[in-house]
């Protein structure tokens, strides 16, 4: 018989896994809007395109994590990445908006990948190492979000289809990793059968976890987070291109990615060098309170910028908020729920990021259509301050800081 994987192999093959995933969504990131754009779509229709992923994310979330409590979280991930590189064909060879559509719609119904190995992670960290594991996959997300943009801008000197491409390989690359390199979870096939409960309705799973008051208080927070941050990557590529220019013209998806490779590295720093240190000393609940705060001054300073070397200074603190409020928030979720309900709840929190990336991208694009820049940037710096008085609330109560 084989011996079981170390947690520290298996960690390591989903950092991995998550690093490919996370390049292959975030080379699409810079080039989408101005890929439809180039078909045609106005901003509002930009917002729709991101919109219908998330709608469809919203409804699969939850049974997706479902499943994947019930047969394993490596079928459900592997189901993920081959919806997600279908999807990416699709969009490569699209004529007009409508195979546009359905390329995003493919994508967003399979679209459980991420919040799964989230799941896995939960399953295999001991629980005082959770926020740390957690914390080490989210700077798979800050490596993708450096590497993956700046792909985007080398390979766009081939066109719109070139980045679309290497994001379809990079797709299926993830699943041969997931298939291969990857063990199953460790709850066993017994335990699973045991445990296991019928596949729920998406409102059935939310309902059950939002019946706990701590849970109920940390998906609002999470929630707040996922609309803040979902107005300004939605929105963000538009906003560049209206309102600062290069050498006289408008910035395009190459000088977007840039941008963006800019704010993956300063999340890589954050990841690396400040969170784990954060946490211990202030708390889990403190660093998404200051996580918060910074999220305030990065995207309010953005709506009274106008020279384009200014997103430097407000990436450092948009940076330091995403980067810090994703893997607290979502250790302090993990940290409530039982092993074998993980699934459900982190999936829960992935529909809650779907209902704010359906939202948030139709409000942001809607603002700068009608060309209402400063109010694109202070929505999302109202909403963080909205986060941040309810968590100043919650650090500041005795029950919730010692239960």
């Amino acid at each position: 018989m084989k011996p079981a994987p170390t947690a520290d192999r298996r960690l390591f093959a989903i950092f991995l896994i998550v690093l490919i995933d996370v390049l292959g969504l975030t080379i699409i990131l810079p080039l989408l809007p101005f890929y439809s754009e180039h078909m045609g779509a106005s901003a509002i229709t930009v917002g729709a395109i991101i919109s219908v992923y998330s709608l469809c994310q919203f409804v699969a979330g939850p049974v997706l994590g479902s499943w994947s409590d019930r047969i394993g979280r490596k079928p459900i991930l592997i189901l993920s990445q081959i919806g997600t590189c279908i999807g990416f064909l699709i969009l490569a060879s699209a004529h007009s908006l409508f195979w546009i559509f359905v390329s995003r719609i493919i994508d967003g119904f399979t679209a459980g990948n991420l919040s799964t190995a989230q799941a896995y992670i939960s399953d295999v960290a001991a629980p005082q190492e959770r926020a740390k594991q957690l914390g080490r996959i989210s700077v798979a997300f800050a490596i993708g979000f450096f590497v993956g943009p700046a792909l985007t801008a080398f390979f766009f000197h081939f066109g719109y289809q070139a980045p679309i491409l290497l994001a379809a390989g990079l797709s299926f690359t993830s699943i041969m990793a997931t298939t291969f390199l990857l063990p199953p979870n460790n709850m066993s096939a017994e335990v699973r059968i045991k445990d296991a409960t019928p596949a729920v309705s998406v409102s059935t799973e939310i309902f059950k976890h939002l019946k706990h008051p701590i849970l109920a208080r940390l998906f609002l927070e999470i929630s707040l987070f996922y609309f803040s941050f979902s107005a300004y990557a939605a929105g963000f590529a538009l906003f560049a291109e209206r309102r600062f220019t290069v050498s006289g013209a408008p910035l395009n998806a190459q000088e977007v990615g840039y941008a963006f490779a800019y704010f993956g590295l300063l999340g890589i720093i954050t990841q690396l060098f400040l969170i784990g240190r954060l946490v211990k000393k202030f708390g889990e609940r403190r660093v998404v309170l200051f996580g918060f705060l910074s999220s305030i001054v990065g995207y309010g300073m953005l709506g009274f910028i106008r020279e384009p070397l200014w997103i430097g200074i407000t990436g450092v603190f948009t940076s330091f908020g995403a980067g810090v409020l994703r893997p607290a928030l979502l250790s302090e979720i993990a940290g409530k729920v039982s092993p074998k309900e993980r699934g459900g709840a982190i999936g829960v929190c992935q529909s809650i990021q779907s209902v704010a990336q359906i939202i948030a991208p139709l409000v942001s694009t809607a603002l700068i259509g009608g060309a209402l820049l400063l109010q694109w940037a202070l929505l999302p710096s109202i909403v963080s301050g909205l986060g941040a008085f309810l968590v100043f609330r919650r650090v500041r109560t005795t029950a919730d800081i010692t239960g």
